[in-house]
């Protein structure tokens, strides 16, 4: 006998994997709508991040480089940022990508022409961004990278 239609399992996985695979793209989208909510999503981030500000020390003055990584639906991508402290305060920012998709060199480029708005002249424990200049997936590599400058940089 042949078969005409699926057994009701198949269909069920199949249909959670189209809805997993929406969901998963849904988060990539969005760069337009991402860079009119950049103000908004880092004030939000920075006011959170303050309340952790009390509970660290202070930071000796130098220029600090950490790798950071994060995850794409393709791969996993590093990124390395080189934060240069005085008096607690962010005076420059350097990031640098090798990027391994096509996409990802797009998104990292974005992220790293925006980076400098963001965190130079803040103070460091006021820094983790969550999207900047409609890259959110590069901010998670950051983010990262600033903890463990932050840990290096402790007095």
């Amino acid at each position: 006998m042949i078969r005409t239609t699926a057994p009701s399992s198949v269909r069920k996985g199949a249909a959670l994997a189209g809805v997993a695979g929406l969901l998963v793209l849904a988060g990539c989208s969005g760069t337009a709508d991402a860079e009119n909510d950049t103000s908004t999503d880092t004030g939000t981030d920075t006011s959170t991040e303050s309340s952790d500000a009390g509970a660290s020390g202070d930071y000796a003055d130098g220029t600090y480089t950490a790798d950071g990584s994060y995850q794409t639906p393709e791969t996993v991508e590093t990124i390395t940022v080189t934060l240069t402290v005085a008096d607690g305060v962010v005076s420059e920012v350097e990031v640098t990508g090798d990027p391994q998709a096509r996409e990802t060199e797009q998104y990292q480029g974005q992220f790293i022409d925006g980076i400098s708005d963001e965190v130079v002249g803040k103070s460091l424990d006021d820094i983790e961004v969550s999207r900047v200049a409609g890259s959110s997936l590069t901010s998670g590599g950051f983010n990262e990278a600033v903890e463990s400058i932050k840990e290096q940089a402790a007095a």
